[in-house]
């Protein structure tokens, strides 16, 4: 059993190699730390990551409050600014998950009996530790990505969301984000006060990572769990790794939390919810391979613009690439199809959809939020029997995110997706997507999908397929 943990804020490079939401102070120290990481210049044109102008969901709630437009109420018997957090932000409580593993600045008041709470949506992560100081926020900006904040979790005159990243990047820029600043589940083998095993490994997860490598660090409650993991368990022994290699690693012994040792009232839902746990492994790299996408599609149209040494420099749309400068952007573009495609997820093992269903709100609430189809289906629509959903198409493809990759990424992208629905594409990448399965996501989007190119029209219309007014 084990756990995972959505990395939303720095590591402190101490004893004990932790990570959290960036804190506000020794930012000349963190800036040069970020510049030195060798990873996409994000800082430099074109990207300029931190540039003041932001769409992101908190910024445009932070520009409301500024206005007088809305304002965030604390109450300090009910997790002083958190419920109203999640509720202006259009984050479900349901979706609560907990993790008890030290893995945020924060780290002190995390523990088996006091785990830190994890709320989402499809643009925002927000952690809330116990007595924290600050409620820690991950919030995606369409052109940007992530984007990290701070909001003082103390009663205040003015309650403001606070920018963080250059403390934040120095953990939310790394191998684990795909280079850019991202987010990532994280499990790890946790120890009984919730600090990591000493020289033990620890796993980023996703939808494609084997369960016995999940949720390490975790509380998972409700119902079940779908597969042996790591999770609702803490080390037992801890062998030597002296001299250990890759190949000569053995695993800590883990033994399960026999009663579980938080109060449940304390928390704003009743427990950690495993499907919850399963849309987070899929939607975090998700929103990763989409920046990473976006970030090479301007860095390459950039860099061959200048190149062109004009004045009056062809657009974006228009430029004329080589071969070698598409593949830049074109590369990450085949990673976000596979994944959007749930190409190499990890199969579940026939749990009883049924039951995983009727345990968890969060899986109502989620489903009921997605766009529907004349036959009244959808991409939210899960199936929880051997996949996490029913039709497996990210549900993210209706995204503010999705929709701001930069052409010509994007036209390529919509190009092969609808070379694989169709089934031009019958090769290996994609075989485990069925006909029905093409033809069900195919004709879902057509209906319920704004801004399709007109590639997708025409073939609509010669194969008489209904598609939606844009």
């Amino acid at each position: 059993m084990g756990h995972m943990s959505v990395e939303m804020a720095p590591r402190l490079l101490a004893a004990i190699a932790l990570s959290g939401l960036g804190c506000l102070t020794m930012q000349a120290r963190a800036q040069l730390a970020v510049q030195n990481q060798g990873y996409l210049p994000y800082s430099d044109a074109p990207i300029n990551y931190r540039s003041a102008v932001l769409s992101d969901p908190v910024a445009k709630l932070q520009q409301l409050l500024d206005q007088g437009q809305a304002s965030l109420q604390f109450d300090p018997a009910d997790h002083g600014y958190l419920r109203s957090v999640l509720k202006l932000l259009d984050i479900p409580i349901s979706s609560q998950t907990l993790v008890f593993s030290k893995t945020s600045f924060q780290y002190p008041k995390i523990s088996p009996d006091h785990p830190r709470a994890l709320y989402f949506n499809d643009d925002i992560y927000i952690g809330s530790v116990h007595e924290g100081n600050a409620i820690e926020v991950v919030s995606f900006d369409p052109m940007q990505g992530a984007i990290f904040y701070l909001l003082d979790a103390h009663k205040v005159d003015r309650p403001t969301f606070q920018r963080a990243e250059l403390d934040c990047t120095q953990c939310h820029i790394a191998a684990g984000t795909r280079g850019i600043p991202g987010v990532l589940l994280r499990s790890v083998y946790p120890t009984a006060d919730g600090t990591l095993a000493p020289g033990s490994r620890s796993y980023v997860t996703d939808q494609q990572s084997p369960f016995n490598e999940r949720w390490g660090g975790w509380y998972v409650t409700g119902f079940p769990g779908y597969a042996p993991n790591m999770g609702n368990a803490v080390v037992s022994d801890a062998p030597s790794t002296a001299g250990a290699t890759d190949q000569l690693f053995t695993a800590p012994k883990l033994s399960p939390l026999a009663i579980t040792p938080f109060d449940i009232s304390a928390f704003l839902a009743s427990g950690s919810d495993p499907v919850a746990l399963l849309v987070l492994a899929h939607q975090t790299q998700m929103h990763n391979l989409i920046t990473l996408t976006n970030y090479k599609t301007r860095l390459t149209v950039y860099a061959y613009s200048h190149e062109a040494a004009s004045s009056d420099a062809a657009a974006p749309a228009a430029l004329s690439l080589p071969d070698q400068a598409r593949d830049r952007f074109e590369h990450p573009a085949e990673q976000l199809l596979r994944y959007l495609l749930f190409a190499d997820e990890a199969p579940l093992p026939g749990s009883a959809a049924d039951q995983s269903l009727q345990a968890s709100a969060f899986a109502r609430e989620f489903a009921a939020r997605g766009a529907r189809d004349p036959k009244g289906r959808s991409l939210r629509d899960f199936d929880l029997n051997t996949r996490i959903f029913r039709y497996p198409c990210s549900y993210l493809i209706y995204s503010d995110s999705f929709d701001a990759i930069p052409e010509p990424a994007k036209g390529y992208i919509y190009h092969r997706l609808l070379e694989i629905l169709s089934e031009r594409d019958q090769s290996q990448d994609f075989v485990r997507l069925s006909a029905e399965d093409r033809r069900a996501i195919l004709e879902i989007l057509l209906t319920t999908k704004s801004g399709l190119p007109e590639e997708w029209r025409q073939y609509a219309v010669s194969h008489q397929l209904q598609i939606a007014k844009q």
